[in-house]
C-alpha cells in the first residue's frame, strides 16, 4: 500500500509539472499574439490619425483595451497555476506592505484613501505572494468602498504557532449569501463597472494555502468587511512601529 501511494504521488507530481509547463508555454504564445494585436491597432491609430472617423477610433480603442485585459488575465492565470515561481524565505511584512502600498499608490491618491497598520512581524513564505495578497486586499477595500474616504486597517495577532493577519475596510459589506463565492476563480459579485478579472481573491487564497495557511472573511451589509489570513512565523520575529499612509 505504501509503495502504491508513493507511485501515485510521483505520477501526480509529474502530471502537475507537465500542466504547469503547458500553461506557461500556452500563455507565452498567447501573449505574443496579443502583443501583435495591440501593436498593430496602435500603429493603425497613429498612421491614419485624422483620416479615420470617430467610430473607427473608438473600435481601435476597444481592441487595445481588450488586449490589455487579456494580457493581465493571462498573467494571473499563470500565477494561479504555477505560484509565479516564487521562492520561500523569511519575509518582513512591513516591507511587503510598503511594496503593496506603492502598487496601490495611484488608486489611493485618486480616492483619497487612508491605509493604516499595526506593527507587523516577519513570517515565513514568499515575499511576492504576500505582497500580492496585501495589494489585492487593499485595492479591493478601496475600489468597492462607497464612502468619500476609503479606509483600510491592517493588524495581526499571534495565535498558537501562527500569525493571523486581518485587513479591515469601511466598504458597504457583503451579504452572507454571497460570501462563499468570493474566493472562487472568475466568480465576481460586481459587473464591468469595476476593473478586475475575478481571479484576485482566488490567487490570494491559493498563495496563502501553499504554505499551509488559511484565508477567510467576515462581513455584514453596511458594516464593512474584514479579510483574514494565517502564516507561519519566521525564524526570528521582527516588528516595527505603526504607520499611516494616505
Amino acid at each position: 500500500m505504501e509503495n502504491e501511494i508513493e507511485r501515485l504521488q510521483k505520477a501526480l507530481d509529474r502530471t502537475h509539472e507537465e500542466f504547469e509547463r503547458f500553461v506557461s508555454i500556452a500563455a507565452h504564445n498567447l501573449r505574443d499574439s496579443l502583443r501583435d494585436v495591440a501593436a498593430n491597432s496602435q500603429l493603425i491609430t497613429e498612421t491614419y490619425a485624422g483620416r479615420l472617423d470617430s467610430d473607427a477610433g473608438v473600435f481601435l480603442g476597444h481592441i487595445q483595451e481588450g488586449a490589455a485585459r487579456m494580457q493581465s488575465l493571462l498573467s494571473d492565470v499563470v500565477d494561479y497555476w504555477t505560484n509565479g515561481g516564487c521562492e520561500s524565505s523569511n519575509v518582513d511584512m512591513e516591507s511587503a506592505l510598503s511594496q503593496a502600498l506603492l502598487r496601490a499608490g495611484k488608486q489611493m491618491t485618486e480616492r483619497g484613501a487612508v491605509v493604516t497598520h499595526d506593527p507587523l512581524p516577519a513570517v515565513y513564505g514568499s515575499f511576492e505572494i504576500l505582497t500580492k495578497v496585501l495589494y489585492h486586499l487593499i485595492r479591493n477595500g478601496i475600489e468597492y468602498c462607497e464612502a468619500p474616504s476609503p479606509r483600510v486597517h491592517i493588524s495581526c495577532s499571534r495565535e498558537g504557532s501562527a500569525w493571523v493577519f486581518s485587513v479591515q475596510d469601511n466598504g458597504p459589506g457583503i451579504d452572507p449569501e454571497f460570501q462563499g463565492r468570493l474566493f472562487c476563480a472568475f466568480r465576481r459579485l460586481h459587473g464591468k463597472e469595476h476593473p478586475g478579472n475575478g481571479l484576485g481573491l482566488a490567487l490570494c487564497k491559493k498563495g496563502i494555502e501553499r504554505y499551509g495557511g488559511r484565508m477567510w472573511m467576515t462581513s455584514s451589509p453596511g458594516a464593512g468587511s474584514t479579510f483574514y489570513f494565517t502564516t507561519a512565523p519566521a525564524d526570528e520575529d521582527s516588528s516595527a512601529g505603526p504607520t499611516t499612509s494616505s
